[in-house]
């Protein structure tokens, strides 16, 4: 039998790319002769990323409609068709048995073809509010993979297969002690550590707020781990201590969740999905930049099930002394770390493929 062919388009942030990524090598592994192609968009993080762990890729221009007043708009049709034609390309020359979406600019494009030419197509939606793009590939795709309940309002329900978002194999795999995870990161034993998340590039309200706090979390007994993202690591290298160790990007994430007794972050839904599964405290600051605010609505889920606290950015000021004592709560913490684990999904890879198999 010829080995199988698959497209996975998925990317623009990690929160889809690492979904994608999860996919390739869960389905490489059952598959060891199976071809593999990532479509992406150009200048985006996966045009990095995919060939750093072993895939090829092809970069579509496309990018989304800004949702401000932005010359950009006026190209946006003359992107689209071309990589609508592009896909054609790709599709035609390639011949996947399957094309798989994970999200992101390309994937809307190149699954909208894939569906046109008949083949067969998987989307994976990671957030409890879908996007524009995947509500109009579910018309189309013949599975849609879903890691949040209720989603029949968006999508067909005989299409739907609530799975869970791919977590990645680091940290489903890890078996590192938190002693251990703490000596990787040269963080003072016997103290609790409170790891900060704002996403590869940072979040400019988040890092305000833990620069604003660092004498209350002295006070309060605690060391920081602090990925503050690589646009804002000049502004807030100063605050190297002892104590508070600041970093651009962290790529040690199983390790990262392993030192961590605490956790402050943004809910992007692929970072959710690890939290539950590491079933870390949280407090979640969602961004009020996405679409569809979904960020909000993906905390929110967590929140109502008693397994994160939420404070909306406009909030912060008014509302984090009292929700940052919530979390030091032993009681509260213990809570919420039962309330993530039964929340977690560490098998939706293997869900996830399953269904691709499927498929072919």
């Amino acid at each position: 039998m010829k080995p199988y062919k698959i497209i996975i388009s998925g990317g623009g942030t990690g929160g889809h790319l690492y979904p994608a990524l999860a996919i390739a090598d869960e389905f490489q592994s059952r598959h060891n002769t199976a071809e593999i192609l990532f479509v992406g968009a150009l200048g985006r993080i996966e045009m990095d990323k995919v060939p750093k762990s072993g895939y090829r890729i092809i970069g579509l221009w496309i990018d989304g409609i800004q949702r401000s007043l932005s010359i950009r708009n006026l190209m946006f049709p003359v992107k689209l068709v071309l990589s609508l034609l592009k896909s054609i390309l790709i599709l035609l020359k390639f011949k996947p048995d399957v094309v798989v979406g994970t999200g992101g600019f390309a994937s809307g494009p190149l699954l909208f073809i894939a569906g046109v030419l008949k083949i067969p197509t998987l989307i994976q939606e990671q957030n409890s509010y879908p996007g524009i793009t995947n509500k109009l590939l579910s018309k189309t795709v013949k599975t849609i993979a879903v890691a949040y309940e209720g989603l029949e309002r968006f999508f067909p329900k005989e299409k739907l297969n609530l799975t869970g978002n791919p977590i990645r194999k680091s940290i489903t795999d890890g078996k590192l002690s938190p002693t251990k995870a703490k000596a990787f990161f040269k963080q003072i034993p016997g103290i609790p550590t409170l790891v900060v998340l704002g996403g590869s590039l940072g979040a400019k309200r988040i890092n305000q707020l833990i620069a604003t706090h660092l004498d209350t979390f002295k006070k309060q007994g605690l060391q920081l781990i602090w990925q503050c993202g690589s646009l804002y690591y000049e502004q807030y290298k100063k605050h190297q201590s002892e104590r508070v160790k600041i970093m651009s990007f962290v790529a040690e994430i199983d390790k990262l969740y392993a030192a961590a007794d605490i956790v402050i972050s943004r809910s992007g839904a692929a970072t959710l999905s690890e939290l539950c599964f590491a079933a870390r405290p949280v407090l979640l600051v969602p961004s009020p930049n996405v679409a569809e605010n979904h960020q909000y609505k993906n905390a929110m889920a967590l929140a109502n099930k008693g397994a994160a606290l939420v404070i909306a950015e406009k909030d912060l000021d008014l509302n984090f002394p009292n929700c940052f004592k919530m979390l030091l709560d032993r009681k509260k913490r213990n809570e919420m770390s039962k309330n993530l684990k039964t929340l977690a999904q560490p098998n939706a890879t293997g869900k996830i493929v399953d269904l691709i198999e499927a498929l072919l």
